[in-house]
């Protein structure tokens, strides 16, 4: 099973760089860079919402930051449009992992609807100092990003692979807690926080540490997102709605999985955006996520993946299962007809 794993994600992989030299449509091409963002976003929200159980409702705050900090960097420094403000997004990311430090400090001092309610204002604080520091980020006038030099067909393949890129690294980071003993502490603080505590686990640094991880994903996906649209605003990027496409997308794939944000991600974003260009902005794709938010809770509580995972275990145990039973009158009567010859 492994090993068709492996070989899966690598078919996968090789499609997703030679996409852009199949598809050479913009429209589809900008809808994959959008996708890829979102599953950016989902899976490092899957690493705080998924492996400790706190659900954040306000980590789009730091895509918003990222969006930013790319734009500030960029004006301060004189950096031009072309691939220099991709080898930013790094230090972007490390820009929202420093703010990410303090605010994780005080809001996993708490727990539960509480920890929910907090990271809420937070994602509203970050919207409101946008617009209020007009000195700094322009205020709802905006701030407008270098624009690349190229143009026409040449314009999304740049974006597309940076996206991947980051994409790819924080699966691999996912991977990484999974396979190790950090990941079984998220584990078993997600279980039972207060008997992980007693085992001798620091839990406040296990999901500080998860809290940053997150943060610096998705600060790295807002300064793609705010390079590829070279303009922002407040409204736009610290959006609430943003904070619940991670959650549906990461629910919707399955929580606590590899493959479950990016499946969610490609299964919801393309429709989000089909909605948006079949009826504009009339707000139908709401809808469309309350109604994904009913089907999955009612249908697939558990998300796409796990709901598959558990089916082919079941189907398995219920294949062992008849073969056992099968088994079990060949061996009674074995000795049977043994007996018989020996007389």
């Amino acid at each position: 099973m492994k090993l068709a794993v492996y070989a899966g994600s690598a078919v996968l992989l090789v499609a997703a760089v030679l996409f852009p030299y199949v598809i050479s449509s913009p429209l589809v091409m900008t809808i994959a860079i959008f996708t890829f963002v979102f599953a950016i976003m989902t899976s490092g929200w899957n690493i705080l919402g998924g492996y400790t159980g706190y659900i954040s409702l306000g980590h789009a705050v730091f895509f918003g930051i990222g969006a930013y900090a790319m734009g500030l960097i960029c004006q301060h420094l004189g950096v031009p449009g072309g691939y220099g403000p991709f080898f930013l997004v790094p230090v972007v990311g490390l820009v929202g992992a420093a703010f990410a430090v303090p605010l994780g400090i005080i809001t996993l001092r708490t727990r539960r609807h509480v920890f929910v309610v907090l990271t809420i204002a937070m994602l509203f604080i970050g919207q409101l100092m946008a617009t209020n520091l007009r000195d700094i980020t322009g205020g709802s006038s905006g701030m407008a990003l270098p624009t690349p030099p190229w143009m026409g067909a040449s314009f999304n393949p740049p974006f597309y692979y940076a996206a991947l890129i980051v994409l790819v690294a924080g699966i691999l980071v996912s991977w990484w807690i999974q396979q190790s003993k950090f990941g079984l502490g998220l584990r078993a603080i997600r279980d039972d926080e207060d008997r992980a505590l007693g085992l001798g686990i620091n839990t406040g640094l296990y999901k500080l540490v998860c809290f940053v991880l997150a943060a610096f994903f998705i600060a790295m996906a807002g300064a793609i997102w705010a390079y590829f649209q070279s303009y922002i605003y407040p409204q736009g990027v610290f959006d609430p709605l943003f904070d619940i496409a991670m959650v549906l997308m990461a629910i919707n794939g399955g929580l606590r999985t590899l493959a479950g944000p990016v499946l969610g991600a490609l299964l919801i974003e393309p429709a989000h955006e089909d909605f948006t260009i079949q009826y504009g902005a009339s707000g139908l794709y709401l809808i469309l996520y309350g109604s994904l938010f009913l089907v999955i809770i009612l249908l697939l509580p558990q998300g796409i993946i796990p709901t598959i995972r558990y089916r082919i275990v079941s189907m398995k145990a219920r294949q062992a299962s008849r073969a056992a039973e099968e088994a079990q009158p060949a061996a009674r009567t074995a000795p049977a007809s043994k007996e018989v010859v020996k007389r």
